[in-house]
């Protein structure tokens, strides 16, 4: 392989692992936010992902670049398409944190209890979000041990599959509460709408997971 292509080739990865970056500290920020109900930190969370279409175009170009003047072959060409593709995803995950991040001002100083508490108790979710973030970004760094890749790979399932079992027995004590109280609260609902909306970050994840494994160990997307 000529020096120039695996230069770039790191560059590309180096590049996704800063987007990842980007929306972890978003996460963290986000995650403190809501912890605290204060709507004042909602726009340091959305700092971090303010710059992400920018860098992503970026990725695309270098992608482009490796293709058009390396004509990479085998597994760096494999590489190269599953890294196109997961810039993609990254525009997606970096449009459902902004959405997720701009419903969720919803938790304030002026929020009924009630809704605080539904709000806190999906902070789990939250949580299991950044590990699994934490988990693409060390999956990017694994380039030649199959094994440790399909390792992480199954601990990003895992988070994602925990994030399901949290949002139903969230959904559940909600509908059990309306059900009790005779009514629709359309404050609960919106509440729980939001918060799935934290679940396609997570299925995004597995989706760049998912084209890591094609990258590295093949298969199909």
């Amino acid at each position: 392989m000529l020096p120039q292509n695996i230069e770039k080739i790191k560059e590309v990865r180096t590049k996704t692992s800063e987007v990842l970056s980007d929306l972890l500290r978003s996460q963290k920020f986000v995650l403190d936010a809501l912890e605290q109900c204060d709507e004042k930190s909602y726009e340091q969370a959305m700092e971090p992902i303010k710059g992400i279409n920018k860098k992503v175009e970026v990725i695309d170009q270098l992608v482009v670049t490796v293709m058009v003047r390396y004509s990479p072959e085998a597994r760096d060409l494999r590489e190269m398409i599953a890294f196109l593709k997961i810039a993609s995803s990254l525009q997606r995950l970096a449009t459902n944190e902004k959405n997720y991040i701009k419903n969720m001002k919803i938790c304030n100083e002026n929020t009924e209890p009630e809704v605080k508490k539904i709000i806190l108790e999906s902070l789990s979710i939250n949580r299991c979000t950044i590990r699994a973030i934490e988990y693409a970004i060390d999956m990017i760094e694994v380039t030649d041990d199959k094994e440790k890749l399909r390792e992480i790979a199954s601990r990003i399932d895992v988070e994602a599959s925990k994030t399901d079992d949290i949002y139903t027995m969230l959904e559940k004590d909600v509908l059990q509460r309306m059900n009790q109280e005779h009514m629709i609260n359309e404050d609960f609902v919106n509440a729980l709408k939001y918060i799935r909306k934290n679940l396609k970050i997570l299925d995004r994840l597995e989706d760049i997971s998912s084209k890591l494994i094609f990258a590295r160990i093949g298969g199909t997307l």
